[in-house]
């Protein structure tokens, strides 16, 4: 999707703007959106708890923290026990959430499966193929091609005529014609793996490329040759049922994610409680902690370090489902992430009251 304008990020081009990362990016940024989504969520998770661990040894090495007060530490673990079964009733409550959507009745059952079938019928038509795909990547490719080829049937439609509705018409397809064969390479290329699909779908600004299209067959309708009329409503069809199935992945993928994250979270938690416990049980005796000060350091972080598992979990995950989630929050052509003065077309009033459009040299 196209950046966000209140994170500070800029597109590169007036419509369809890519917003992953340039071949220049920095390796900040290129660590960065490895963390946040990239990256497999077990390896970010891993190198969560190995900061922790080796942060822990840092800090009580250089006198920061000491290991040494029984009462400190029987503290220190009874909040990670408490925390830990916090985390275990937040994650049981997203498992609950989650198959609430899964307990319908028979006949919501088959209002879904209907609505999957008919858009499923209406990209076979639009593609003109006997069935759609039922992988996400090979469907998602589909639609890519078919916008390509309707974008090159655009482009040939107003290949003659007015200038004024040539020339942002001709840009407009050449611009769908530049991102959908930017996205079929892709998907070609990449694994069928439900989270690469999905984001790089979640790249392609289907949104944009809508509301530049509505406003070209609005604002040129009585111009435009029947051949390019309907041409740009194919394109704008096959816009449409991209969003469409991105959305429908995108919920298919978020629920397994959360669901995988629940049974993850489950499975940590039991070692992490008793990693706390073990931690207490330590520093029960009067007398100080029974381990020797000089084990004491390296055994008290890897029972932390296991402690909060649960949570560098949590923040593994929630990371990538957060990100996902803002960059495709919008619905249609209402485009929350896009500034006020970000826009293919110039609109705006003119004396009479009526709206004054001008896209020449903005598309």
């Amino acid at each position: 999707m196209a950046a966000d304008a209140d994170d500070g990020e800029s597109t590169d081009r007036t419509i369809g703007a890519d917003s992953s990362l340039a071949d220049g990016a920095n390796p900040f940024d290129r660590s960065l959106e490895w963390v946040v989504l990239e990256g497999n969520r077990l390896v970010v998770a891993t190198v969560f708890v190995l900061v922790v661990f080796l942060a822990t040894l840092v800090l009580e090495t250089t006198g920061v923290i000491s290991f040494t007060s029984p009462s400190s530490m029987t503290r220190v673990a009874s909040g990670l026990i408490a925390g830990t079964f916090s985390l275990v009733t937040v994650v049981v409550s997203i498992n609950q959430l989650i198959l609430s959507r899964e307990f319908v009745a028979a006949g919501t059952a088959e209002d879904r499966l209907e609505g999957v079938e008919s858009v499923r019928t209406d990209i076979a038509d639009l593609a003109d193929v006997p069935a759609a795909p039922a992988a996400p990547a090979a469907l998602l490719e589909v639609l890519a091609e078919t916008m390509n080829r309707r974008a090159v049937a655009l482009e040939s439609a107003v290949g003659s005529g007015d200038a004024s509705v040539k020339t942002p018409v001709q840009r407009y397809a050449v611009e769908v014609q530049r991102d959908t064969a930017r996205l079929d390479d892709a998907l070609d290329a990449t694994s069928f793996d439900a989270f690469d699909t999905l984001s790089l779908a979640a790249r392609f600004d289907d949104d944009w490329y809508r509301y530049a299209g509505e406003h070209l067959l609005n604002a040129h309708e009585e111009s435009l040759e029947p051949g390019a009329t309907a041409a740009l409503e194919d394109v704008r069809s096959a816009l449409r049922l991209f969003a469409v199935a991105r959305e429908h992945f995108k919920t298919t993928y978020l629920q397994r994610e959360l669901t995988r994250f629940s049974q993850l979270t489950i499975g940590f938690g039991v070692p992490s409680i008793l990693a706390a416990v073990f931690l207490g049980v330590t520093y029960a005796d009067a007398a100080g902690p029974t381990l020797s000060y000089t084990a004491l350091p390296a055994v008290v972080s890897v029972i932390v370090t296991i402690a909060i598992a649960p949570v560098a979990l949590l923040a593994a995950y929630i990371l990538r489902t957060a990100t996902i989630t803002r960059r495709t929050a919008s619905t249609g052509p209402m485009l929350p992430t896009k500034a006020a003065e970000e826009g293919p077309f110039d609109v705006t009033d003119s004396e009479d009251g009526r709206v004054s459009v001008s896209d020449g040299d903005r598309l």
